[in-house]
């Protein structure tokens, strides 16, 4: 290894330890491989001239090595074949893409994200009071013309601190997000967290489903709520003219940051319902505290601008605690979408057919999480994926990261 690579690499990563790669690589597909063993095989017996899971794992391996599509997959397989015929069985040799098309346009993928969501079950129970940010998301490139298929859209949960999804649903032909996530919410144990969700997914049902569930909520309320968006508005507006010392329930926190070019100042008001002369609307609300005024003030280089923006939430009035969720929910858009899009190229995939598009997402998102839980790199994420294609023993260290594989895995010989 040059000096120039040995700077991506922490200290404790530059010794040369005893144990044997090889036998690191193993143990970790062997983890791998017991996740995915079950899954159902879509494949007639006569046509499996490659064993599923070695697939699953070579096309984990290549996204995470910065992979966009099943080409640039076999081209990952076919530069790294010594080194993944040490722990695959690759007797047939490489799998071509057709057979990566085929087999991950028919794989079942709600049986894949049960998979999936086997690798941060034990992280979720660490979660207690950390914010899930639920959103949804459409990868535009998955459109099929010829087909009229719509684009694939998915609803996904993000442990916002973590940086980590814990899992994603599809959302139903002719529908919306307001489907999709009371079945995401069932298929996580989320007690102890905080939900939050944008004005589209503020729904009395959602909100009586995360707190039967054990959770709490910070929802975003918009005009489309009507009567209780102006219930909530007056409320706030009357505040405003009333002393301080009639404010017993008023809360208030403020914060500044600066950055790209500009200056934002938030501004937040929170006040509990108990207070509230009359409780009206917010009656048909399960749990519900809590109501919330924020004021973004941006002061760019030519312009200020000035946004209010209110919420409902089953958390006590501590404006602190509710302005540290509300801004933390911002992170599924900038630290999941945005790197979906950008880094990994989501957008511009056209992926299309089957449950193609789907169980690639999932392929996305499981890359995702493994880079961003291996913290001894501090670089960018796609320079990270690059580490991860040129150096194996990286890219066992992202998935020992991911994995927390303890005792059954030894740390990797750089050289």
């Amino acid at each position: 290894m040059s000096i120039s690579e040995k700077a991506f690499l922490p200290h404790s990563a530059r010794r040369k330890p005893s144990a044997s790669p090889i036998a690191t690589a193993t143990a970790i597909a062997q983890h791998l491989k017991h996740f995915f063993s079950d899954c159902p095989d879509p494949r007639v017996n006569r046509t499996r001239k490659h064993a599923l899971v070695d697939i699953v794992v070579i096309a984990i391996l290549a996204v995470i090595a910065g992979a966009r599509g099943w080409e640039d997959i076999v081209l990952y397989a076919q530069a790294k074949h010594s080194w993944l015929q040490t722990f695959l069985d690759l007797s047939e040799g490489i799998p071509c893409a057709d057979t990566f098309r085929r087999l991950f346009a028919r794989l079942d993928p709600d049986a894949f994200e049960h998979r999936f969501r086997g690798f941060v079950q034990t992280l979720i129970d660490q979660m207690q009071a950390q914010v899930i940010a639920l959103d949804g998301k459409t990868a535009r490139g998955s459109y099929d013309r010829a087909t009229r298929s719509p684009a694939l859209q998915l609803v996904s949960a993000f442990a916002t601190s973590s940086r980590l999804v814990l899992g994603q649903v599809k959302v139903r032909k002719k529908s919306n997000e307001i489907t999709a996530i009371p079945d995401l919410l069932s298929t996580l144990d989320v007690r102890g967290c905080i939900i939050t969700a944008d004005a589209l997914n503020t729904q009395t049902k959602i909100a009586k489903q995360i707190i039967d569930v054990g959770a709490d909520y910070v929802l975003a309320l918009k005009a489309n709520h009507g009567n209780l968006y102006k219930q909530v508005c007056h409320r706030f507006a009357a505040l405003e003219a009333e002393d301080t010392a009639s404010k017993p329930d008023y809360r208030y926190h403020e914060s500044c940051e600066s950055g790209h070019h500009r200056i934002e100042t938030r501004r937040l008001w929170s006040m509990s319902v108990s207070s509230l002369p009359e409780a009206g609307k917010l009656s048909e609300w399960s749990g519900v505290r809590s109501i919330v005024k924020v004021v973004r003030v941006r002061q760019m280089w030519n312009k200020t601008t000035r946004q209010a923006h209110y919420y409902l939430s089953s958390l006590p009035a501590d404006s602190e605690k509710l302005a540290t969720a509300i801004r933390q929910h911002w992170g599924v858009e900038n630290r999941l979408h945005w790197v979906l899009d950008v880094t990994m190229g989501e957008d511009e995939c056209r992926v299309r057919m089957g449950h193609a598009p789907q169980n690639l997402s999932l392929l996305r998102r499981l890359a995702l999480n493994a880079l961003n839980q291996e913290k001894s790199v501090r670089r960018s994420l796609r320079q990270k994926q690059n580490l991860a294609a040129m150096n194996d023993e990286y890219m066992l260290k992202v998935l020992e990261a991911f994995l927390a594989m303890g005792e059954c895995t030894r740390e990797p010989t750089y050289q």
